[in-house]
């Protein structure tokens, strides 16, 4: 495995973990979230303060958090998923920022009706939190559900967004 450059970043909603590859942008993690890097993959990675990439993601992320940007433009490595994954992940990044998708919308627009629980786990497993808008997928009825960064977070980052009565 070739080492991650990564970058810590303190967002309002707790400190990150910003991971590029030589490919581009792979992992956008919450310190506490679930399916994020594990022990192993963290051996490979180094501190990089002064990486381009990793710092115009935490930029990026700043002019986000400050309500000046809903949509980012960075290089993306989504390659660490299988290609159902990737396709799902590919897919979130069509949510417009003032809308939002059920996983069952999300499951038809990719073809695939009878995935709704598949389309989810690919969801909950994004590594690149934010950027990658998981966060703007909800359940069935509209409801918050199934943030790997915790549905205070998913609360906040719709709420940031303009999403009313979130």
């Amino acid at each position: 495995m070739k080492p991650l450059n990564v970058l810590r970043y303190d967002s309002p909603l707790g400190p990150m973990t910003l991971a590029a590859s030589d490919q581009g942008l792979c992992g956008v993690w919450f310190d506490d979230q679930k399916h994020g890097p594990s022990d192993a993959d963290r051996q490979h990675w180094q501190p990089h303060a002064g990486h381009p990439l990793l710092e115009a993601a935490a930029a990026q992320l700043q002019t986000y958090f400050a309500g000046q940007r809903q949509v980012f433009d960075l290089p993306l490595d989504l390659s660490a998923g299988t290609p159902f994954q990737q396709s799902v992940w590919r897919a979130l990044l069509g949510i417009n920022p003032h809308h939002t998708q059920t996983y069952g919308d999300l499951a038809r627009q990719l073809g695939k009706p009878q995935a709704v629980r598949a389309v989810g786990a690919a969801v909950g497993r994004n590594p690149v939190s934010i950027i990658v808008p998981c966060h703007r997928v909800l359940g069935a009825g509209g409801q918050l559900t199934g943030y790997a960064g915790g549905l205070w977070r998913k609360q906040a980052l719709l709420q940031l967004e303009g999403h009313p009565g979130i």
